[in-house]
């Protein structure tokens, strides 16, 4: 008697276990599951993808700290401890009119929400970004949220370019994003849960917008902006229960995986190749 091997993976996008010369998933109706750039793709956001981006800030937080360590304030005050020296921040892609205008970077639309301004700033973003993340994970999928979080905070951080901001970083707008995808999709889906996700999420809005107006320096056309693109772009892609993954979902993830990882990468390269000239 001959035993028949048969070739299993892992769905890339439901993650469940399948034939790798299925057409289709059995269970979520992907096509060609087995196809290598698809499992490329799969392995690049195994894991939790909300454990990866916070993994990245804190990454490039860290870096922006020991690029210039004496510029780093260590002020008492819990808004400006351990701040790195803006010339860090901008060598490594805060952006706004000065980088943009001055300095012709508009990759900083994408870098800025991978900076932090200090230890108290990168907490509470990375703390949201958890919270929030992880809904919109299970709602949309790893692949939309992370297409929603790049999408949403370039859109914030172009209406604050167009409004005037001058210098801005941060990821609350990434994090506006995800919240008005979540928006959409509790007024959306309805019921219950849904209620309860659209009054849970719009409380937080209330609470963003009168942070925003009474401490000073928050960058309010950014979260407005990443707020309205996160309903509008949630809208778009539609969420796991009306529409199941399709190419254009798979090719967004791909895009801004890809323009992501350039834009860190470049910001990083170009501060160290600047410092040693200087």
């Amino acid at each position: 008697m001959t035993a028949t091997t048969i070739n299993v993976i892992i769905c890339p996008n439901c993650k469940k276990l399948i034939s790798a010369d299925e057409a289709e998933c059995p269970y979520c109706g992907i096509r060609s599951p087995g196809s290598r750039w698809k499992l490329v793709l799969a392995r690049v956001g195994s894991g939790d993808i909300v454990t990866q981006i916070i993994y990245a800030n804190v990454i490039f937080y860290v870096l922006s700290i020991i690029m210039m360590p004496s510029g780093i304030s260590l002020s008492a005050s819990p808004f400006s401890f351990l701040s790195p020296p803006s010339n860090s921040l901008l060598l490594l892609g805060a952006t706004g009119t000065v980088p943009i205008d001055r300095f012709g970077r508009w990759w900083s639309l994408i870098t800025a929400a991978y900076l932090h301004g200090s230890l108290l700033h990168i907490i509470f973003n990375m703390m949201a970004l958890k919270q929030v993340g992880g809904l919109l994970v299970s709602e949309y999928g790893a692949g939309r949220m992370f297409v929603i979080y790049t999408l949403g905070s370039v859109a914030g951080y172009l209406l604050s370019y167009l409004a005037g901001v001058s210098f801005t970083i941060g990821a609350s707008g990434a994090v506006c994003a995800l919240i008005g995808a979540g928006l959409y999709y509790g007024k959306s889906r309805g019921g219950v849960y849904g209620q309860r996700i659209f009054k849970d999420l719009y409380s937080w809005v209330i609470v963003l917008a009168l942070f925003g107006f009474i401490v000073p320096g928050i960058n309010n056309w950014a979260h407005g902006g990443g707020v309205a693109a996160g309903i509008g772009i949630g809208y778009m892609l539609g969420y796991r229960e009306v529409r199941k993954e399709t190419l254009l979902h798979r090719s967004l993830y791909a895009i801004c995986i890809a323009a992501t990882m350039l834009a860190i990468l470049w910001a990083a390269l170009s501060s160290f190749y600047i410092l040693m000239l200087s």
